[in-house]
């Protein structure tokens, strides 16, 4: 873990409830791992004095740059979005446990909502970049609110987009896609982010069709280093079930061990 700040290159909403931004990270792009956060402090004011986590939505190692993409939903966001294109960010990070992508999978299944979207982007390029098929089922409120899929699609990642807009996002009709993606392709492991419905979802098919999964849980922090045990979670070990912190033990976990709630 180190402090960085970091010159913020482009910034600016894209839809009516979401910000992206562009920061410089010069010598320490090739640190980061998808799934990866960092703990930011929102703004230079005293309040919010907590910082607030924030998944990394794209790395540039070509171009030394990082990115974020939020969700504008508190008083740290909110604050967030006062800051200039030429300031500085003040980020805390690299943090936490990344996905893992065995270099034998051929097909990579991702399942994302909401924000959880911008956690799997980064895993998408990775994986794209080792050569890896990648099928995202995108999941979200509105159109407007799918702002990855664009980006996804340009990787050559196959998408499907399932909103409450359409009325094609209940978990029984995300499970008949899956499994008709199961009846034609081989997946060889699951990701997923942003939703305990989804994460429930791919946590039984996966399990019931044989294949790996990994879960990017999502939770509210203090220290982010492990000290305060606020974003806790508990998952199986044997026949017990362990508490653990999502900061430090993950935010990435074996799925099949996560007890979800």
């Amino acid at each position: 873990m180190q402090s960085n700040k970091l010159s913020i290159l482009e910034h600016r909403q894209v839809s009516v409830r979401y910000w992206h931004m562009v920061v410089s990270a010069q010598g320490l792009t090739e640190q980061i791992r998808p799934g990866q956060f960092f703990n930011i402090l929102c703004g230079n004011r005293a309040l919010p004095f907590l910082r607030r986590p924030f998944s990394i939505y794209r790395i540039n190692r070509e171009e030394e740059t990082i990115e974020f993409l939020y969700l504008v939903q508190g008083a740290g966001t909110r604050e967030m979005t006062n800051m200039k294109v030429g300031e500085s960010i003040d980020l805390l990070g690299p943090f936490g446990i990344g996905f893992t992508l065995d270099e034998q999978w051929e097909t990579v299944l991702l399942l994302a909502r909401g924000v959880g979207i911008a956690t799997l982007a980064a895993l998408a390029q990775e994986a794209v970049a080792q050569g890896k098929q990648c099928i995202a089922i995108l999941s979200a409120r509105s159109r407007n609110d799918l702002l990855a899929a664009d980006t996804l699609q340009g990787l050559g990642v196959d998408v499907l987009k399932v909103t409450e807009e359409d009325g094609n996002s209940d978990v029984t009709q995300v499970e008949e896609l899956i499994m008709d993606i199961l009846d034609k392709r081989k997946i060889d492991a699951g990701f997923t982010c942003g939703s305990k419905r989804l994460s429930r979802l791919m946590q039984k098919v996966s399990i019931n069709n044989g294949f790996p999964a990994q879960v990017a849980l999502e939770e509210h922090m203090a220290c982010a280093m492990g000290a305060c045990f606020a974003c806790v979670c508990d998952i199986r070990e044997g026949d017990a079930i362990k508490s653990v912190r999502i900061c430090t033990e993950g935010p990435v976990f074996d799925l099949s061990k996560v007890v979800m709630a």
